[in-house]
Order: structure tokens, then C-alpha cells, then sequence
């Protein structure tokens, strides 16, 4: 897909973000309070939640017919949803991984428009069901279309709420460069449409915070950028639900829990027999499913590498009672940030859409300024 990628204009109602309505052109304000307690909330609908991180397998679907593929996934992704609440109380919260309707291996872009989902659509009102039935939310990722942004693949996290109704469609923020051997991901990320994501959604949409009656949620598959999460924290952050398909450091969730004082769930894969292209254990990357509190300790982990839901109380009402955003020394370190020159400019892929995963690494590298 080369030349400009259009995306222009509105989109439609629904939730906050991207998909929220814009009358007027949106708003430059940042949600950041003034006072540190005094960070924007909805009131709770209880003192106390239940949240569950379900490490389930990844399975690629097959990307020449990938309709199958997917039906078996969702009815998979269905049936865990039943065993989580089967036994030991309702969950309020499940939690699952980056890509538990497609699985993950590597397609070209092609392929991934073929199994890319829309949200809403008939995927999301299966899941919506769930959420419905058990009075639950449901956060979980999955690659996506979106028809404001015509030839682009994106990767979102969404999160449905006890009602059925999408609350939050986040895009990546940015993707991760220079780990993969000869390749790059060509998913459209924030940081990659930069400009035009401001002008269509405003600053504040760029990093994203739900405001639920369970507590404010932000949800990111990005690693090792600590800045992000600080930055989700400061805008009232209270429970920062990350995904990791096939391996993470546990430090990184960890520490930012404590740095942040904020809660963090952090959902990996499980095991997955019979995925194409990889080993069981996707060469160890399995397992390790967690939640942290506040002080960065450990409230639950999964006690192996098989699927299973790893199941923390959160006192949200307590929590927040006392909770303050970080207190960031911001004088010492915005001079520096003003005058760092990042690798990659943004909004790269306005102008260029990468063929597959060689032709993005073709393109980025030839944009790399600091080679």
C-alpha cells in the first residue's frame, strides 16, 4: 500500500477517544489535574473489584482463509470467559492477551486485512454478550480496521463494560524497533500518524485513560517505555491492564506499578500446542500472567505456564482515597526531553505504508536518524 493513506474528518459515537463524536475540532486540553488527588473519576459502583488475568494460548489463524480460524478462537476466548466465572466468585475484570482472535505469525499486510476485526462488529457483540451476562468487563486486544483510516492495520486494545458497550478502543502507542532479525512491524501505531491522529482526536486521546465505575483503566501492549505509563499515571491511571504476547521482563510491570503506585495486570499467553510456526512454549516465552499492587508487589501469578486466570481483590474505594499522581520533578528533566532527538520522527506512515514486514524494516531503516 503506497502514497498518502487518507483519514480525514469525524468518526462516530460511541466512547471516549478515537471513536468519541467531535462537533467541534477537538480539544488540545490534557487531562492532567492541577492538584495531585484531585485526578477526574467516575463514582464506583463498589469498594471492591475482582480482576482476573486469563493466560490463554495463541494460535495464528491462517491468513490465506482466516475465517475459521478466528470462529475458533472467539469460541475458545467464549468458553474461558465461562470457566472464569464458573468457580471462586464473580470477576469483575477479565484480562486477556494481545491476540487471542488471531494468533500471531507472520503475515503480510494482506493477510492481516483479511483477519483484521472491526470494532464493533460481530466478534466484539459475542464478547459484549459475555460482558452482559456475568456483569463483568472485558479487556483484550486484536488486530482491527477502522474504515476512517482506509488501508492502515491497526492494533487495539478494547475494553467492554458490564452493559456490553465498548469504553475503550485504544491504539498501540508505538511499536517496538530494532529487536526483530530482518523485520519490522508495519502496524500502524499513535506515533506512526501522529500529526493526523491530533487533528482527527485531539492531544488527549494520544494516551488514553477509561474513567469506569470500577476504577480508571488504561490498557498498552508497549514495552519498555516507562515514560508512557508515567504519562497514563499523571493523567489518573488507577489500574494499567498490559498484554505480552510471547515473553516480557516481569521487572518492567513490576517496577512500574511501584514507581507509578498504581495497580498493573499484565496478561501473557499460555502454552499453545498446534500454533504454526512455533514451539509450545514459544522458545520460553509463556506464562508469567500477573498482578501488582501499588507498592509493586505481588498479589497473584500464575503458577505455570498453562492456561489458567490469575485472580487478585482490588480495594479500589481505599485506593483511591489516598492515591495522589506521581510527583514528578518536571524541571529537571523537560530541558532534556526538549532536546532529545528521538530515532524515528513521528507520523512516518501518513506518507508510506509499508508492504510487509522486510519492507518495513527496508523503510525504517533508510529513516533512522541516528545511523
Amino acid at each position: 500500500m503506497h502514497g498518502r493513506a487518507g483519514a480525514v474528518g469525524l468518526v462516530g459515537v460511541g466512547w471516549a477517544g478515537p471513536a468519541a463524536a467531535q462537533a467541534d475540532p477537538p480539544s488540545s486540553d490534557i487531562a492532567v489535574p492541577e492538584k495531585g488527588g484531585n485526578y477526574s473519576t467516575v463514582p464506583l459502583k463498589q469498594d471492591v473489584i475482582t480482576v482476573a488475568a486469563v493466560q490463554s494460548r495463541v494460535r495464528a489463524v491462517d491468513g490465506g482463509n482466516p475465517g475459521p480460524g478466528v470462529r475458533a478462537n472467539l469460541d475458545h476466548m467464549l468458553e474461558l470467559i465461562d470457566k472464569a466465572q464458573f468457580f471462586g466468585g464473580k470477576k469483575d475484570l477479565l484480562c486477556f492477551h494481545e491476540f487471542p482472535l488471531s494468533g500471531w505469525t507472520q503475515w503480510s499486510r494482506e493477510e492481516i486485512d483479511r483477519l483484521a476485526i472491526e470494532i464493533p462488529g460481530p466478534e466484539t457483540e459475542e464478547i459484549a454478550k459475555k460482558a452482559r451476562d456475568y456483569g463483568c468487563y472485558i479487556k483484550f486486544g486484536a488486530y482491527a480496521k477502522d474504515k476512517d483510516w482506509p488501508g492502515h492495520i491497526l492494533s487495539i486494545t478494547t475494553i467492554i463494560d458490564d452493559q456490553g458497550q465498548i469504553v475503550a478502543k485504544d491504539w498501540k502507542a508505538r511499536n517496538i524497533k530494532g529487536v526483530f532479525p530482518g523485520f519490522e512491524l508495519f502496524t500502524t501505531t499513535i506515533y506512526n500518524v501522529l500529526d493526523q491522529y491530533v487533528e482527527m482526536y485531539g492531544a488527549d486521546a494520544v494516551i488514553p485513560v477509561a474513567r469506569t465505575p470500577i476504577g480508571n483503566l488504561a490498557g498498552s501492549s508497549v514495552q519498555r517505555e516507562p515514560e508512557l505509563f508515567r504519562c497514563m499515571a499523571l493523567k489518573g491511571c488507577e489500574l494499567l491492564l498490559r498484554t505480552a504476547t510471547g515473553g516480557f521482563e516481569p521487572e518492567d510491570i513490576r517496577m512500574m506499578s511501584y514507581y507509578n503506585s498504581i495497580y498493573s495486570v499484565v496478561v501473557n499467553n499460555a502454552v499453545s500446542p498446534d500454533n504454526p510456526g512455533f514451539f509450545d512454549d514459544q522458545d520460553g516465552g509463556a506464562g508469567g500472567s500477573a498482578i501488582y499492587g501499588p507498592r509493586g508487589e505481588t498479589l497473584s501469578m500464575a503458577n505455570s505456564k498453562f492456561e489458567q486466570a490469575v485472580v487478585a481483590r482490588v480495594p479500589i474505594a481505599s485506593f483511591r482515597a489516598s492515591h495522589r499522581i506521581p510527583d514528578v520533578h518536571m524541571a529537571l528533566y523537560q530541558p532534556v526531553f526538549g532536546a532529545y532527538v528521538p530515532r524515528y520522527a513521528p507520523s512516518l506512515f501518513s506518507d508510506y505504508l509499508p508492504t510487509g514486514l522486510e519492507d518495513a524494516a527496508r523503510f525504517l531503516d533508510a529513516q533512522d536518524r541516528w545511523s
